[in-house]
Parts: structure tokens; C-alpha cells; sequence
């Protein structure tokens, strides 16, 4: 069974830092689109970064330039760290794992900017 374990979030303050990290159980994890997402209360889930396997890396225009995604394929891990945290980004995060025909995510894990 596919498995994506999201860890790293928390309670920081507004100009913070946070690293979250996604262990992934997958078999062949290069093959697999990776992506974080995040989910506000009362607010559709919203895409934040993807990167694919050779490392090509997508923003949200909300986080950009704040919100670097990376992964690191032998160890089947891929991050987000995530400087000058604001408040509007208090939200679950969610790791994803995407390939033809597989379609994975995390149980997630919360973030809490305080102002």
C-alpha cells in the first residue's frame, strides 16, 4: 500500500519559518509528480508547488519567492520550506504523488501563522 506521511508543521509566528517534509512508500518514486497542496477552513484546496521527477518546480503566485519545494529521489522525500510565513497561510498541507494511472496523497499536516 502507497503511503505519503506528511510531518514538519506547527505553530509559528507571522515572518517564520517552517520545513515540512512528505515520506513517500511509493516503489518507483522518480516517476511520480510531486506536489504540495493546502486546504484553509471554508476554502477549496489550493495547489501551492509541484516538481516533477528531473526537478522542473511550479508556484502558486501566493508563495513565490517565499516557498521553495524539493525532493530528493534515493531517499523518497520531497520538502517544502516555507519562509515569511503570513497568516493567510494557516491551512493543511497535504503532500501528493501523482503518475499515470496513480493518484496518492497524505493525511496531511496543519500550519498555524499567528500574527
Amino acid at each position: 500500500q502507497v503511503q505519503l506521511v506528511e510531518s514538519g508543521g506547527g505553530l509559528v509566528q507571522a515572518g517564520g519559518s517552517l520545513r515540512l517534509s512528505c515520506a513517500a512508500s511509493v516503489v518507483i518514486f522518480r516517476n511520480y509528480l510531486m506536489g504540495w497542496y493546502r486546504q484553509a477552513p471554508g476554502k477549496q484546496r489550493e495547489l501551492v508547488a509541484t516538481i516533477t521527477n528531473g526537478g522542473s518546480t511550479n508556484y502558486a503566485d501566493s508563495v513565490r519567492g517565499r516557498f521553495t519545494i524539493s525532493r530528493d529521489n534515493a531517499k523518497k522525500m520531497v520538502y517544502l520550506q516555507m519562509n515569511s510565513l503570513k497568516p493567510e497561510d494557516t491551512a493543511v498541507y497535504y503532500c501528493r504523488g501523482s503518475a499515470i494511472g496513480f493518484d496518492y496523497w497524505g493525511q496531511g499536516t496543519q500550519v498555524t501563522v499567528s500574527s
